[in-house]
């Protein structure tokens, strides 16, 4: 069965691991509602993200309405190419730009 996880390196740094998609969007999302960053600039590390899906976009972008109502600014990082694809297919690319950083694999 596909997971996923949330594992915080630092009060700055976190990385989500596994599978982001409809099956295990629900359970992170619970478990993020109650995230209260400690800083007002974060990083969320996507290296280890093997899938995701549409429902894992939404949630990124449900996850950075979050922390910027709580004064965090989310930087991810190594996003995948999936997940870049379906930013561009959904026409809002461009719009988060300020939140994606550029990174060498």
């Amino acid at each position: 069965m596909a997971q996923v996880t949330w594992q915080e390196g630092s009060e700055h740094l976190a990385s989500i691991i596994g599978y982001l998609t409809r099956d295990t969007v629900p359970a992170l999302w619970r478990q993020l509602q109650d995230w209260q960053p400690k800083t007002t600039e974060f990083e969320v590390c996507l290296k280890q993200l093997e899938r995701v899906d549409s429902a894992g976009m939404v949630m990124l972008i449900h996850l950075l309405q979050h922390a910027k109502n709580m004064n965090c600014h989310i930087m991810l990082t190594f996003m995948p190419d999936q997940l870049q694809t379906l930013f561009k297919l959904s026409n809002i690319d461009e719009i988060f730009l300020d939140h994606i950083q550029p990174t060498e694999i």
